[in-house]
């Protein structure tokens, strides 16, 4: 194949990038690709809603018959990046669900509030530049005393909390049954999105991953006039991905930072 080339050197140069090439294009493929489908009939944690001609993934995940981890950082400070590796972690425990969950930095390091496995990782910030995580108030999904919640951030600061585990993200979506008052119904910002709402007094966790791209509003309204929560997060639009094997789904669109971990108590 080299023969090919006039020049060898530059031949060379090609051959020795041509890993990095490849990784690369793998990528590009990541973000090309569509978010998976659910099996029709598909009957478990997850099943699809359709609104306003736009499918969402909801997955419904009650807290008596299921554990919620937080995967941010390992021992040694680094963050896991994949699903593999947040699987890796569990101790052998069966995963049945895996999703993104919450802003980072560049190093896939957590912004905000990350707590993990009880122990605090990094502290809260409330943003005061651009982004997302800025359009205040941003707000704070958490596990206490077995019991799940999403809050906004000056509210969960005010008050004294113990959780089992936190993450902060933004912007909220619902506040108190509202949606954020700087969403607009006719933007045209969209993008493949996903969330999350607590619900039945914090008993079950409900995830929301958009299949197509959808503006705030219209994700926000999914989860108030679809899901009837009362106050929900945005965690993500540019990574959004999800794994759930139980419905054929491992899509990953990126290096990802936090992540939200559910495994079988039973197992």
């Amino acid at each position: 194949m080299i023969g090919l080339f006039r020049n060898r050197r530059l031949a060379s140069r090609l051959a020795s990038a041509w890993p990095a090439t490849l990784v690369a294009v793998g990528s590009l493929l990541s973000w090309l690709q569509t978010v998976p489908a659910l099996p029709a009939g598909h009957d478990g944690l997850c099943r699809t809603e359709s609104v306003g001609g736009i499918d969402y993934i909801v997955c419904d995940v009650p807290l008596d018959r299921h554990q919620l981890s937080l995967r941010a950082l390992d021992a040694a400070g680094r963050p896991y990046e994949t699903f593999e590796a947040a699987k890796a972690s569990m101790g052998g425990r069966r995963v049945d669900l895996i999703m993104n969950a919450g802003m980072y930095h560049e190093s896939r390091q957590p912004v905000g509030l990350a707590v993990q496995d009880g122990k605090t990782l990094h502290g809260a910030v409330l943003g005061t530049g651009s982004g997302n995580y800025s359009l205040r108030p941003n707000g704070v999904f958490f596990v206490e005393n077995g019991r799940a919640h999403v809050m906004e951030s000056t509210r969960y600061l005010a008050g004294k909390h113990h959780p089992e585990l936190a993450t902060q993200s933004g912007p909220m979506l619902l506040i108190d049954g509202k949606l954020h008052p700087r969403f607009i119904e006719t933007s045209d910002s969209r993008n493949i999105r996903n969330g999350v709402c607590a619900r039945e007094d914090g008993r079950l966790v409900t995830l929301v991953l958009s299949r197509a791209p959808v503006n705030f509003y219209d994700f926000a309204s999914v989860f108030k006039d679809r899901l009837g929560c009362r106050d929900a997060l945005f965690f993500d639009g540019t990574i959004s991905s999800l794994y759930y094997p139980a419905g054929g789904i491992d899509y990953r669109r990126d290096r990802l930072g936090p992540m939200l971990v559910v495994t079988d108590r039973r197992r």
